[in-house]
């Protein structure tokens, strides 16, 4: 095929919930061993323009054996970019991530615990300076 220089493409079977078994051929630029080509070892939760920390995955998917194909984003800077990068890194992304997500689950169990303390104490403050009635509710 013209224009595939370079490129190679790799099999991956895959079994659907119907029980059907598909084979989903890949074409990516690859090595020596017909393998895609990762980049080199980076911290991906890094944007690579505005250098926030927040950037986060759209998509991603095996690129071969031991690698992915991720797109990401910066909501600071609005960056995106797809790279393939070894299984290693992409570990590393899903770690942080993860912890990222239970930091925002703590903040928010957090502040869910402060704002239903302010509005008990308000409802409270209402109780006693008889400021609730029947027809309230």
């Amino acid at each position: 095929m013209d224009g595939q220089e370079g490129q190679t493409h790799y099999t991956k079977r895959v079994v659907l919930p119907s029980g059907k078994t598909i084979e989903v051929v890949y074409f990516k630029e690859t090595d020596e061993a017909g393998l895609p080509v990762p980049e080199q070892d980076q911290e991906l939760h890094v944007c690579t323009e505005c250098a926030s920390e927040l950037v986060y995955p759209v998509e991603w998917e095996e690129a071969g054996p031991e690698s992915w194909s991720v797109l990401l984003h910066c909501p600071n800077c609005d960056e995106q970019r797809e790279g393939i990068f070894h299984q290693e890194t992409v570990e590393r992304f899903d770690e942080t991530l993860d912890k990222g997500a239970e930091e925002l689950a703590r903040d928010y169990r957090r502040l869910v615990r402060g704002n239903m303390a302010d509005e008990l104490g308000r409802f409270m403050t209402a109780l006693q300076a008889d400021a609730i009635l029947p027809e309230d509710f």
